[in-house]
């Protein structure tokens, strides 16, 4: 399944039109937060597919009933552009485990890149919901590779992609060989440029949240 933000009108509107807009995403602070928030409401998103089960809690005047989440949650970030929309989702499954991924591009003098892997830290994923956010799914070699890389640390009940946007080129690859993954978006465009960036989109996000870098 795919479920995207602003397929209907919220004020998570304003969170992606500020991520795009050039005058307003120079300021880092403003962008990383903007990125934040779409953790945050894709989190409560995803919250409402999980398995509850009835709890008592104690008040000062009685027993309440709760529908508290059972689930194990584990919530898998793409360095490091993905670090501020696992802020955001962290503020909401504020219990959950976590994973870090170092899957980047790895340009060559060509114009060409490749996606390497090289760095995986992450907790038995045996029986838990496996949330894994990026900002931006492009081509979805990234989180393909990434899937694959985290297959080695068990087998997850559920597995979620979260992204504030993706190409329909990227939607449908993660579609065809992951067919199991639900996909959760805040918006989806359907151009790539010949160097695999979302057109419109909104650039760099990586960049935009924390500076340029020399590419390798």
């Amino acid at each position: 399944m795919a479920f995207i933000l602003n397929d209907e009108n919220s004020i998570a509107n304003k969170f992606i039109s500020e991520l795009r807009d050039v005058n307003i995403q120079g300021d880092r602070m403003r962008f990383r937060r903007n990125l934040e928030r779409i953790g945050e409401v894709l989190a409560y998103e995803i919250s409402k597919k999980l398995s509850f089960k009835e709890q008592e809690v104690e008040t000062p005047l009685g027993i309440a009933k709760s529908s508290l989440i059972e689930d194990k949650i584990v919530l898998g970030t793409i360095l490091r552009a993905g670090l501020p929309m696992h802020q955001g989702m962290l503020n909401i499954f504020d219990d959950a485990d976590n994973a870090f991924i170092s899957a980047y591009r790895m340009h060559h003098k060509d114009g060409t890149f490749e996606i390497k892997v090289e760095y995986v830290s992450c907790p038995s994923l045996d029986g838990c919901i496996l949330i894994l956010c990026d900002p931006m799914l492009a081509t979805g070699a990234s989180i393909d590779l990434t899937i694959k890389a985290l297959a080695e640390y068990g087998n997850p009940k559920e597995i979620h992609v979260a992204t504030a946007i993706a190409s329909t080129y990227g939607l449908n690859y993660i579609r065809r060989l992951h067919p199991e993954v639900n996909l959760w978006l805040g918006a989806q465009d359907d151009e790539l440029t010949a160097r695999s960036y979302i057109v419109p989109g909104l650039g760099d996000a990586g960049d935009l949240s924390f500076g340029s870098k020399v590419q390798e």
